[in-house]
C-alpha cells in the first residue's frame, strides 16, 4: 500500500481540515455553530488530526468528496431547515392531469411542430408522474390531515408477487396488430388469451399465453379498449408492464359456448403467449381445402375482426395451430403468409346446426309449458336416394397433401344434359385412343340382330346384375324400359390395367365412390352450361353428333332456362369434389382446355385427399 510521507501527509490533511472549515462559515465569511447533526464533519476532523498515516486513495476521494459543491449545499440546505421550516405556498391546482390530458389531446391534433412536439413531452411517463405527486402534496397541503392512516397501496394486484412483474417492450408497425388477443377473467384481469403465429409477438417470444398486462407505456390498462386505445398512440414501440397470474386455464371455448346458447357474460375481447398456456395440447400442422367462403366481417363469433383470415370456397389452408377448440390458427398458401384466425370444424358445424329454441318447429309445447318432442322418423338408406343424402352431408374442410406430379387414373366429365359432356368424352378418345379409352356398359336388355357382345355393350342376365349391385360392383346403375343399365367397375380397372385413363361422363352421385378411393384416382371438370345462344348451338352440334337422346324434339326457352338452372344447382351441390370448371362456350376451346389440365397433372405438384396417400 503506498502511503504519504511526513511532509507530503501534512500538507495533505491541512488541505483538508481547511475544507471542512469553510463549510461551517456562513456566506458573510463569518463563523457559526456547527450543530449536532454536522457531528460527521467533527468526526472526520478528530479522525484526520489523531492519524500519522493516510491511505492515498482514501485521502484522495474523502478530500474530493468535501470539495464538491453540491456537499456543501447539502449541509446548508440541512442547516437552513433546522432553523425555519419552509412555508409553502398555496397550490394553483389540484387537477394538474386533467390540464395534463387536456393539453395532451389539443397538442397531439395540431398541425404545428412545436404543439406536437410539447404534447410528446407533457405524454412522458415521468412527466405524468411528477405531475401526480404534485396533485398528491396539494391534496395535503389544502386538506391536511395529521392523523390520516389508510393501507400501503398494493404494488402487485390479485395476489402476484414482485418476481411476477416485468416490463416488456415490444416493436410494432403502424397499421400493423400486434397478433394477439385479450380478455378480461373472473378478477378483472386483462389476460393475454392467443398469440398468433408469425406474427410480430410470437417472433419476438417476450409475451406468452396468461400473462396479465398491467400498464401500457405507464398508463393502467383495465379493459381492452384501454389497450386498444394505448397502443395507438404508440408509433414504433410498445411498453407493457405484464405478470404472470395465477388463473385458471380458459380458452375462447367457453366465450362461443355461451354466445351459441344465448348467454351473455362479462368478457370483452380484442385484437392485441407465458409460461403456462391457457390450454394444453400439441400444436399440429396440416392442410386443409376449404369447401366454404368465410369472411371476418361477417362473424358476430371471432373475437377480433382484425385477425380473421378470409377465404374462398377451394383455398389451400395451412392449419398451424388445432390448439383452440373453436378457432384454428392458419395461413392461406400462395397469400401474403400472414397468420389469422378461421373458425375450426367443430365450431362451423355447431354453428350451421345450431337452432334457436324460438325457430325450432319440431317440438311441440304442451299446456303447462312443457316442450313434446315428435317420435323422429326413421331413415333407411337406399343407394337410390344417395342423392338427397349427399346435398345434407356437411363438408366444411378436406385434408389434403401436396405430391409431385403424377398422372390420374380417371378423368370424370359432369355436367348436365345438353352441355356436350359425351361429345367431349368421343373427341379425347379418338384424339389419341393409346391413352384414353372409354368403359363399355353393361346391360340386361336382350341382345339384338348384328349386335356383338363388348362393343356397344356387355350384356348379361337381370339375376347376375343386380347381384352385383348388391355387392357394390357398380359405379351406377339405372332401369331404362324394364332394362337394366350401369357402369361396372371392373370395366373401369381393366382400362387402368392397360395403362389408359378411363374417361367417365358418369352421374355426379357416382363422384363420392370415385373421389373416397385410392383405386381409381380421378381428376373431375365439371362441363357449366354457357348463355342461351351459345346453349343452342351446342344442342345443333349435338344433333349432328346424334349424342342427344331427345334431340327429336324442339328445345323451348323453358328448357334452355331449365338447362341453365340445372348447371348451377349441380354445380353448388358437388362443388367439393370437383377440380377444375369450364364454361363450354366453344368445343374447340373446351377440348383444348381440357388437354391443358391434364398436360398440367404430369408437370405441377397437386393437392390431393390425404386418403388417397395415407
Amino acid at each position: 500500500m503506498v502511503r504519504f510521507g511526513k511532509n507530503g501527509e501534512c500538507q495533505e490533511r491541512r488541505e483538508l481540515l481547511q475544507s471542512l472549515k469553510e463549510m461551517s462559515l456562513e456566506p458573510n465569511g463569518k463563523h457559526h455553530h456547527i450543530n449536532n447533526d454536522n457531528e460527521a464533519f467533527q468526526h472526520v476532523q478528530e479522525e484526520l488530526d489523531g492519524k500519522d498515516a493516510i491511505n492515498e486513495t482514501d485521502l484522495i476521494f474523502l478530500k474530493g468528496l468535501m470539495d464538491s459543491p453540491v456537499l456543501h449545499n447539502l449541509a446548508k440546505l440541512q442547516d437552513r431547515l433546522e432553523e425555519k421550516p419552509p412555508v409553502l405556498s398555496p397550490p394553483e391546482t389540484l387537477n394538474s392531469l386533467d390540464i395534463q390530458k387536456d393539453i395532451y389531446i389539443r397538442c397531439s391534433r395540431s398541425w404545428n411542430r412545436d404543439a406536437r412536439e410539447l404534447a410528446d413531452i407533457v405524454n412522458k411517463p415521468q412527466f405524468r408522474a411528477l405531475l401526480d405527486s404534485h396533485d398528491q402534496i396539494a391534496d395535503l397541503t389544502k386538506n391536511p390531515k395529521p392523523n390520516r392512516k389508510s393501507d400501503p397501496p398494493k404494488l402487485f394486484p390479485n395476489g402476484m408477487t414482485n418476481d411476477a412483474i416485468r416490463m416488456v417492450g415490444v416493436r410494432k408497425k403502424n397499421g400493423e396488430p400486434l397478433g394477439l388477443t385479450v380478455q378480461v377473467d373472473d378478477k378483472d384481469n386483462l389476460v393475454i388469451a392467443r398469440i398468433m403465429e408469425g406474427g410480430m409477438i410470437e417472433k419476438q417470444g417476450l409475451l406468452h399465453v396468461g400473462d396479465v398486462i398491467l400498464e401500457v407505456n405507464g398508463n393502467s390498462v383495465k379493459t381492452p379498449e384501454d389497450l386498444q386505445v394505448e397502443v395507438a398512440k404508440s408509433r414504433d414501440s410498445v411498453t407493457l408492464k405484464v405478470g404472470n397470474s395465477q388463473v385458471n386455464e380458459i380458452t375462447h371455448s367457453s366465450i362461443v359456448a355461451n354466445v351459441v346458447n344465448g348467454v351473455t357474460k362479462k368478457l370483452t375481447v380484442s385484437c392485441f403467449q407465458t409460461h403456462k398456456p391457457l390450454y394444453k395440447s400439441s400444436t399440429i400442422q396440416c392442410y386443409m381445402r376449404a369447401l366454404f367462403e368465410y369472411s371476418p366481417e361477417e362473424d358476430s363469433l371471432l373475437p377480433c375482426k382484425e385477425i380473421g383470415l378470409a377465404f374462398d370456397r377451394g383455398d389451400i389452408l395451412q392449419i398451424v395451430d388445432q390448439r383452440d377448440p373453436n378457432w384454428w390458427q392458419a395461413k392461406k398458401v400462395g397469400g401474403d403468409n400472414r397468420t389469422g384466425l378461421i373458425p375450426s370444424m367443430e365450431l362451423e358445424e355447431r354453428r350451421k346446426a345450431y337452432v334457436p329454441p324460438e325457430n325450432d318447429f319440431v317440438h311441440k309445447i304442451s299446456i303447462c309449458g312443457a316442450r313434446i318432442s315428435r317420435k323422429k322418423k326413421k331413415i333407411i338408406y337406399q343407394s337410390k336416394s344417395n342423392c338427397d343424402f349427399d346435398k345434407a352431408e356437411l363438408l366444411l374442410y378436406e385434408e389434403v397433401t401436396k405430391m409431385p406430379p403424377f398422372k390420374r387414373k380417371t378423368l370424370v366429365l359432369i355436367g348436365t344434359q345438353g352441355v356436350g359432356r359425351r361429345t367431349l368424352k368421343n373427341r379425347l378418345i379418338n384424339s389419341d385412343p393409346e391413352k384414353f379409352a372409354g368403359v363399355i356398359p353393361y346391360t340386361t336388355r336382350p341382345q339384338r340382330v348384328l349386335e356383338e357382345n363388348g362393343q356397344t355393350y356387355w350384356f348379361t342376365d337381370r339375376e347376375q346384375m343386380e347381384e352385383d349391385i348388391k355387392n357394390n360392383r357398380f359405379l351406377e346403375y339405372g332401369e331404362y324400359n324394364g332394362h337394366l343399365y350401369g357402369t361396372h367397375l371392373d370395366s373401369i380397372r381393366e382400362i387402368i390395367k392397360q395403362g389408359k385413363m378411363c374417361i367417365l361422363d358418369c352421374s355426379p352421385m357416382s363422384l363420392k365412390i370415385l373421389h373416397n378411393s385410392s383405386e381409381f384416382l380421378p381428376y373431375v371438370i365439371f362441363i357449366a352450361a354457357p348463355g342461351m345462344e351459345q346453349l343452342k348451338s351446342l344442342y345443333d352440334i349435338s344433333k349432328s353428333n346424334q349424342n342427344l337422346r331427345y334431340s327429336s324434339r324442339n328445345l323451348t326457352e323453358e328448357d334452355l332456362k331449365r338447362t341453365l338452372e340445372d348447371s348451377a344447382s349441380m354445380q353448388r351441390t358437388y362443388d367439393k369434389y370437383i377440380d377444375q370448371v369450364i364454361t363450354n362456350n366453344d368445343f374447340d376451346v373446351t377440348f383444348r382446355q381440357i388437354v391443358e389440365a391434364l398436360d398440367a397433372l404430369t408437370t405441377e405438384h397437386q393437392w390431393v385427399p390425404v386418403n388417397w396417400i395415407y
